[in-house]
């Protein structure tokens, strides 16, 4: 009777401790979970990250993702070898003529600094009114793009503000990019878009060909 009772003694001591291991590891993947930014389209993801050096772009671009200001906005402007480029809130409504005239109201101080970020091949940036209009190079309140030519876009640096980059997904970016168009860029076919943020686990950072 002793036996047994040690037996099974032994046997509720070892299920705790299993259980609590088993615990322990899920509080552990989710510390080793990460949150990326993912721009959700029919032809796939790209994962972006915002820089820190360009703090006003960065908390404005967050704000307007967890608020989901992006979504159901699309890219209205794409240019083989150059850029893809989204969103305006004009791009929601039926009447593609004034897609890409929108923006939140407000307007972001320029954050150049070509010493530390150019416009590379993925360069996530802020579009922005024309030198006429806007001297000060004050960037547009919601409006961005992505530089999809593999030499990059030399041209651009110290003149807009690069505030990201991409991390995967710029086979998605190409193929955006070749969707026929008008002689403006405008998709023929609408190319709407979701922006969220996603909790990856280490393999799904992997998977993605993610690096951090």
């Amino acid at each position: 009777m002793c036996r047994i009772y040690i037996r099974l003694s032994v046997f509720f001591l070892l299920s705790v401790f299993l259980s609590s291991c088993q615990e322990q590891d899920c509080d552990f993947c989710d510390v080793e979970t990460q949150e990326v930014l993912q721009i959700s389209t029919s032809y796939g993801d790209i994962y972006v990250k915002l820089f820190e050096e360009t703090p006003l772009h960065q908390q404005n671009f967050d704000s307007l993702v967890r608020a989901g200001y992006y979504d159901s906005t699309e890219f209205h402007r794409c240019v083989d070898n150059f850029v893809i480029q989204g969103g305006s809130p004009t791009s929601k409504d039926d009447n593609r003529n004034n897609d890409g005239s929108g923006g939140p109201g407000y307007t972001i101080p320029a954050e150049i600094d070509t010493s530390i970020y150019k416009h590379h091949f993925g360069a996530l940036a802020a579009a922005r009114l024309g030198n006429m209009t806007n001297p000060e190079r004050r960037s547009s309140g919601s409006q961005f793009y992505i530089v999809t030519d593999p030499d990059g876009a030399s041209f651009l640096d110290n003149e807009y503000t690069v505030f990201g980059t991409v991390l995967a997904g710029m086979d998605v970016a190409k193929m955006i990019e070749k969707q026929p168009k008008n002689a403006n860029g405008l998709p023929n076919e609408r190319i709407p878009i979701i922006i969220r943020y996603v909790s990856l686990s280490p393999q799904e950072l992997i998977d993605r060909g993610i690096v951090l």
